[in-house]
């Protein structure tokens, strides 16, 4: 997951000029088109592009805001372009025929997501949804592929984009198949806390029933496993979403499948 350079701002644009636009314009004028060109120059995907090159950009983005729970696109959905979240939050996620959520990805400020159609030119392959107010751009597809066609670099970002997309499925299909849900969770703790940089600090920033769907379970089993491994002294919490790691080697043994909990609540060695 990416951060823009200053989120802030982001957010500050949005309330600034969110009121004017409305979900589906195109941003049109000079102050935007600056405000717009200093987000897009922060965002992976546009790295290395001269401001020539973003100001090429600006006229085939649109701005839309979204509400927290409403839908971006379906699975099945015709792929017509692909987003990137200037503020809020938003997930990729399938559904089982008995209606079962497994998320597969969670997109933050500076993340493109829905890129396939731009190469496969297919249907959206999942479904996406706000998770808070959001703000996003739009990218056509065609548009795009136009933009691509003059400048290679766009073509090599992105695929440097799938490529670590890919390298993220490999791993969540590796965490699902192979690992039990204790080591799931403790993968999982560990890759927050080294994401947000805070040393043993780390905040969830999502629900308890979210965080398992993404680790393939459901809110009843995360909640013992927690209180397991607060119990063991592995992890400490403060009933906020926020936790303190306290035995990070454990930690890393169990992600890694050397250790595992038992029935009784302790952990043994494999």
């Amino acid at each position: 997951m990416y951060f823009l350079k200053n989120a802030g701002s982001a957010v500050s644009w949005h309330h600034e000029f969110g009121g004017l636009f409305g979900r589906d314009k195109i941003v049109p004028t000079v102050l935007e088109a600056m405000d717009i060109i200093e987000h897009l120059a922060a965002i992976p995907l546009f790295s290395g592009l001269s401001r020539e090159d973003l100001d090429d950009l600006v006229p085939v983005v649109q701005y839309k805001t979204y509400q927290r729970g409403e839908r971006i696109f379906a699975e099945g959905d015709e792929g017509t372009g692909f987003y990137v979240v200037i503020s809020g939050r938003v997930k990729v996620y399938k559904l089982s025929f008995e209606g079962k959520e497994q998320i597969l990805h969670m997109f933050e400020p500076g993340a493109p997501f829905g890129e396939a159609p731009v190469f496969a030119g297919k249907a959206f392959p999942a479904n996406a949804e706000a998770l808070e107010e959001s703000v996003l751009l739009y990218f056509s597809r065609n548009a795009f592929i136009e933009r691509i066609n003059k400048n290679p670099s766009l073509s090599l970002n992105m695929l440097a984009i799938l490529s670590e997309r890919l390298h993220t499925f490999t791993r969540l299909i590796e965490d699902l198949s192979l690992k039990e849900t204790p080591g799931r969770l403790a993968a999982y703790l560990l890759y927050l806390s080294e994401r947000q940089g805070a040393l043993d600090n780390l905040e969830l920033g999502i629900s308890k029933t979210q965080l398992a769907s993404i680790l393939g379970t459901i809110p009843e089993t995360l909640s013992r496993i927690f209180s397991k491994m607060t119990k063991q002294g592995l992890i400490d919490s403060d009933g906020h979403g926020r936790f303190r790691i306290l035995n990070r080697l454990m930690l890393e043994r169990l992600a890694a499948g050397e250790v595992r909990f038992s029935q009784s609540g302790s952990h043994t060695e494999e």
